[in-house]
């Protein structure tokens, strides 16, 4: 819609947005869930669990969509006018239901229990064109180039992974310490939920050796006022340890820690608590987060440069 100088998107029939954070899909209704083909687990509030617990509990919900996607996926469709999304598969990793080595969704499983395949979208390659903006858009002529909507983590990673003997430590909301695995490299392919690690596809179809902690910024936040509950917990880091040792990051032939995250940029005490943690040099990115990090893709595939 056109308001002023510039065009504004109206969505249609949109339903409301469920993140990482949903509760619904408790562990029982996990555990009813057919057993995935892929070496990720499935978890609460990941698209295709969100599928099946709408499926079982508000099935005339679903009538009203024909795709689904996530939500930079959803901007991505609006920008390009694309009449479905289109997901890379580091966000469709993180649906649920996805096999990284073959590219595709678990169809077969999927269709047996009922799930609605049609709502799936297409997967394209990290770094690759989605379509061209249609209209011009706060400035952004039309015509221009839009790439496939990322991973967050994935893009945040490589805003600051100067080459792949780096690791990052990133500590904002949550608190992420993530390695890039060896070119070849291919994960168990039987879920483990209780692995410390997990692996995700990053770019080029290698992965990103991952341990996530439960506390980061937002739990720092609560204790700020509070000078002894955080130092005790600045104990993030070695929760990191007992999930990634140091010894097995070396053995990945990692060299370096780099260091991201707005509670870390923020916080120098932080800082220094983890350069004491770990016995590999530590360095601290300088503007790096999420959207620097795609800018960057986009940027070095359109230059033909290589991945770090």
């Amino acid at each position: 819609m056109e308001r002023g100088p510039a065009l504004v998107f109206e969505p249609r029939a949109v339903s409301h947005l469920v993140t990482w954070q949903d509760g619904r899909c408790n562990s029982g209704f996990l555990a009813s869930l057919p057993k995935p083909a892929s070496h990720l687990s499935v978890a609460t509030g990941f698209g295709c669990a969100t599928i099946f617990w709408l499926l079982k509990n508000s099935p005339e919900f679903l009538k009203s969509y024909d795709a689904a996607g996530t939500i930079q996926d959803y901007v991505v469709a609006m920008l390009c006018g694309l009449p479905r999304p289109l997901m890379s598969d580091q966000n469709a990793a993180s649906w649920g239901y996805f096999n990284t080595q073959s590219q595709s969704w678990n169809l077969e499983i999927l269709e047996v229990a009922g799930f609605p395949v049609h709502l799936l979208p297409d997967i394209a390659e990290p770094g690759s064109m989605a379509g061209r903006t249609s209209h011009t858009w706060f400035g952004i002529p039309k015509g221009t180039q839009v790439g496939v909507a990322l991973g967050d983590l994935q893009a945040s990673v490589y805003s600051c992974m100067g080459q792949r003997t780096d690791a990052v430590l990133n500590i904002s909301t949550s608190v992420q310490l993530a390695a890039s695995m060896p070119v070849g490299f291919q994960p168990l392919q039987t879920p483990d939920p209780a692995a410390p690690v997990a692996f995700f596809p990053y770019f080029d179809r290698t992965y990103l050796g991952v341990a996530a902690s439960l506390n980061g910024g937002n739990v720092l936040a609560t204790f700020v006022q509070m000078l002894v509950q955080w130092m005790a917990d600045l104990g993030i880091v070695q929760n990191l340890h007992s999930m990634l040792p140091f010894q097995q990051l070396k053995e990945w032939g990692v060299e370096r820690v780099m260091g991201s995250g707005s509670a870390l940029s923020r916080n120098e005490v932080l800082k220094q608590e983890v350069q004491r943690a770990f016995p590999l040099p530590v360095c601290f990115g300088q503007d790096v987060d999420a959207a620097f990090g795609a800018a960057l893709v986009m940027l070095r595939r359109d230059l033909g440069q290589k991945e770090p």
